[in-house]
């Protein structure tokens, strides 16, 4: 790749023969900028839902089944990262296709009917579309991981008209969610090369955790019926 000072007119080039000019490269820019920036305001709009029903709960009902809440959009480092480690073809189409986690919500709530509830109170809206549903609370993943995965598409009306973008948000227990981090964190300090022991242990807490989510609801059920 060759760099030159586009401020005298000058152009970079690849070693794959790509040749683009100042001009060209500022185009691209504001196109990846506007394209991120759907995903913010998508990622705004269900914020705004979860918002209003963690509101009307704390305020109408005697119940917040939502503990905390986390957002966040791909950085352009990391998604161009793993459009590459996927293979997908790098135009706004196929990502937008392909690349369902781009904008990511996590609600944690303190009970497995909680998470159930939320799905289904913020699913069954009408500008909300459900473009895919993986329970890994029915079915844990091998590994022990559980979290219920939901990619929704929301309208988002932008200047040049009405985008559908597409969000992809976890509902998971506090001890799902604990269990996770603490995965992700051990993954990372392994390079994802973790001792063949280490992993069983994971998995063995993974089980404990469902244990416990499981008489915490019992509990939550008496109390609460």
């Amino acid at each position: 790749m060759r760099r030159e000072d586009p401020a005298q007119g000058l152009v970079l080039s690849t070693t794959d023969g790509l040749t683009l000019d100042a001009e060209q490269l500022r185009t691209i820019r504001v196109d990846f900028q506007r394209f991120l920036l759907e995903y913010e305001f998508g990622l705004r709009e269900v914020e705004t839902k979860i918002e209003i029903l963690r509101d009307e709960f704390r305020e109408i009902h005697d119940y917040n089944p939502i503990e905390h809440v986390t957002s966040r959009v791909k950085s352009p480092d990391s998604l161009l990262a793993k459009v590459a480690r996927r293979g997908v073809p790098p135009n706004f189409e196929d990502m937008r296709e392909q690349i369902t986690d781009i904008a990511g919500v996590r609600v944690t709530c303190a009970f497995i009917s909680d998470v159930y509830r939320l799905v289904e109170l913020l699913t069954a809206q009408d500008d909300i579309t459900v473009r895919c549903r993986k329970d890994y609370i029915a079915e844990p993943k091998p590994n022990g991981y559980q979290s219920l995965h939901a990619v929704v598409e929301v309208p988002v009306y932008m200047s040049t008209g009405r985008v559908d973008v597409p969000v992809e948000i976890q509902f998971r227990t506090i001890a799902m969610d604990f269990w996770a981090s603490l995965e992700h964190k051990i993954h990372y300090k392994y390079a994802s090369d973790v001792p063949p022991e280490l992993l069983e242990e994971l998995t063995d807490a993974a089980r404990t955790a469902a244990e416990l989510d499981s008489r915490m609801q019992r509990l939550h059920r008496e109390l609460h019926g």
